[in-house]
């Protein structure tokens, strides 16, 4: 486990892929901190990059409110299929198929569906094209179903469309920015192929 940041009640780590967010990574970071450790966000198991945990009841607080009131701020990038325009600001009604993990995007509200809005900026344009995206809301599988719709599918997401080029969605968590005892708290990384891409990431 690759840590960017701890005290006595934050934990900043680089997820891997592959690793569970809510059960074998709090886990891994009890195993080298000691103590409690709180999810307060999560990954998809196939989804790597930054995320912050709490180390105590008080931050999982203080980290839950920053998400609800909209001042944790998560950015991510994305390789993906075609190319998208240079920028967007998506909104779609989202809904979840538990049975099947998959989310579809509807057209009507109605019981279970759920607004999903983000964010984002091209960075680089070809047959694959590297996007930069900040969420909004966080919603089950959002950024894979959303650019999926719009015929621009995650490289390497089978399960919305893509039809080969990585064995896992090509998605990272790449920035976290949220309020800490009145200072602005801001980590930053990039998986090797986003760096690969080219500069102005």
């Amino acid at each position: 486990m690759e840590f960017l940041y701890t005290d006595k009640e934050l934990a900043v780590i680089i997820k891997p892929v592959g690793l569970d967010a809510e059960g074998q990574v709090p886990q891994a970071i009890a195993a080298q901190l000691g103590g409690e450790v709180f999810t307060v966000h999560r990954l998809d198991r196939n989804v790597g990059g930054v995320m912050v945990y709490a180390r105590s009841k008080g931050a999982a607080a203080a980290l839950s409110r920053a998400i609800q009131d909209g001042t944790m701020i998560k950015e991510y990038v994305a390789m993906v299929h075609g190319q998208p325009p240079e920028s967007g600001d998506w909104e779609d009604l989202l809904l979840k198929d538990s049975a099947k993990n998959k989310v579809f995007v509807v057209k009507r509200m109605r019981g279970g569906v759920k607004r999903a809005r983000l964010e984002y900026r091209r960075l680089t344009a070809g047959e694959t094209s590297l996007v930069r995206v900040r969420l909004h809301t966080g919603r089950s599988h959002q950024i894979r179903v959303q650019f999926a719709s719009r015929q621009y599918p995650l490289v390497g997401d089978r399960k919305y469309g893509s039809r080969g080029g990585a064995e896992a969605p090509m998605l990272f968590s790449c920035s976290i920015t949220f309020p800490w005892k009145g200072k602005l708290m801001r980590y930053e990384a990039l998986p090797s192929w986003a760096h690969a891409a080219g500069d102005g990431v």
